[in-house]
């Protein structure tokens, strides 16, 4: 999910918790078994994979069905899904502008869930580039402050990626978030790597160019609505284009 930055955070930390932990297994390990698919089961060759394995190593997937996944993506092993992407635009309480990514293997069936998922929390499906426009495609690479020693600074995580073509460093607080262009995004977090900095996950994603500022009412009915697709199967991330305050997100938080 990638709205406000504070929220992102907020969103990170509820999904290394999260009681449908289930769930963001599955995810994780579609987009393992795609990425073997695309680029071969070769980890160390194929970047893609290598993000894809490390986020589901950080989120405690394991190792056997880590391993399983590859094996069906690239065809070493029976099994594997035809898997395809498909991005859904729609629109939120208060004209908030919502990407849907799906990675399905029956694409009437996701288009069924998501417009029925859409109708039932609010909001309305778009027709394809009505949304889009309103989002850039970036690099986004995750940067956790250590759980023990000295915390890390802005300047020592910007220090580290400038030159590997960070345009972008931001604080979230609990973590910081490194923004790049698709094409630097192996170059970034492998910068950071030799600097000896931990990286969370280092994925492709879709910010917003122009952010809607909520209310709680409208925070409360786009959180809704962006957690009805979540819960669905073939949805793998849902980008929004809303900004909400601190004090907004706490008041709709302690609901």
């Amino acid at each position: 999910m990638s709205g406000h930055s504070k929220w992102a955070t907020t969103k990170h930390q509820k999904a290394a918790k999260d009681a449908k932990r289930g769930k963001l297994f599955a995810k994780l390990i579609k987009n393992i078994e795609v990425a073997a698919r695309m680029g071969g089961g070769d980890i160390d060759g194929n970047p893609t994979l290598y993000d894809a394995v490390q986020k589901a190593r950080k989120n405690s997937v394991p190792i056997d069905n880590i391993d399983r996944a590859v094996k069906r993506g690239s065809g070493a092993e029976a099994g594997g899904a035809d898997w395809q992407t498909i991005m859904y635009e729609g629109y939120g309480a208060s004209g908030v502008a919502l990407l849907v990514e799906c990675l399905t293997d029956n694409r009437n069936r996701a288009a069924m869930e998501v417009r029925t998922a859409m109708t039932r929390a609010g909001g309305s499906l778009a027709d394809p580039g009505s949304v889009s426009y309103l989002f850039n495609r970036k690099g986004l690479v995750i940067v956790p402050q250590p759980t023990a020693g000295e915390k890390l600074a802005e300047d020592d995580v910007l220090l580290a990626v400038l030159d590997a073509g960070a345009e972008e460093v931001n604080d979230l607080g609990e973590a910081f978030e490194v923004i790049c262009e698709p094409t630097d995004l192996v170059a970034v977090r492998t910068a950071l790597q030799d600097a000896g900095i931990e990286y969370e996950s280092a994925d492709q994603s879709f910010l917003p160019t122009l952010q809607v500022p909520l209310d709680e009412d409208g925070a409360r009915k786009v959180l809704r609505l962006v957690d009805a697709l979540e819960d669905l199967d073939d949805v793998q991330n849902v980008y929004a284009n809303f900004d909400v305050s601190d004090e907004v997100l706490e008041a709709v938080g302690a609901d």
